[in-house]
């Protein structure tokens, strides 16, 4: 397996721990209950419920990465490349989890956007292949 593919791994993982923080973080709403777990999320505040939007936007953004990564490699293009763009993903998405649970609006939009221009440059040294 190349680091890229690590990377996807890590970013498959990563919503489940913003999850995990959601559901034992100050801010729950009384006793998490298994049996209804989104109705419970739902009802979250404070950390918890930035845990929840952090883990909901690292969802709705393994699916790009993952394709671009994938498509980067099957094309050919360089995988030095591919993997420092991927690793520079991973740290984007932490950092946009930490920026959540802290409520750094501002910064946490300047993250994302770097986690999504590195998406887009998977895309464009896909292309240049």
């Amino acid at each position: 397996m190349t680091v890229a593919h690590w990377c996807i791994l890590i970013a498959a993982l990563l919503p489940y721990v913003w999850t995990l923080i959601a559901k034992r973080s100050p801010g729950g709403a009384g006793r998490f209950d298994n049996s209804a777990p989104r109705e419970y999320l739902s009802r979250v505040q404070g950390m918890a419920a930035r845990a929840n939007w952090a883990q909901l936007n690292a969802f709705e953004a393994f699916a790009p990465f993952a394709a671009a990564v994938l498509i980067a490699e099957k094309v050919g293009a360089s995988q030095a490349s591919i993997d420092t763009v991927a690793i520079a993903f991973i740290l984007a998405r932490v950092g946009h989890g930490l920026c959540y649970l802290g409520n750094r609006s501002l910064l946490r939009s300047l993250v994302w956007a770097i986690g999504f221009a590195c998406v887009i440059a998977l895309f464009v040294l896909a292309a240049r292949a």
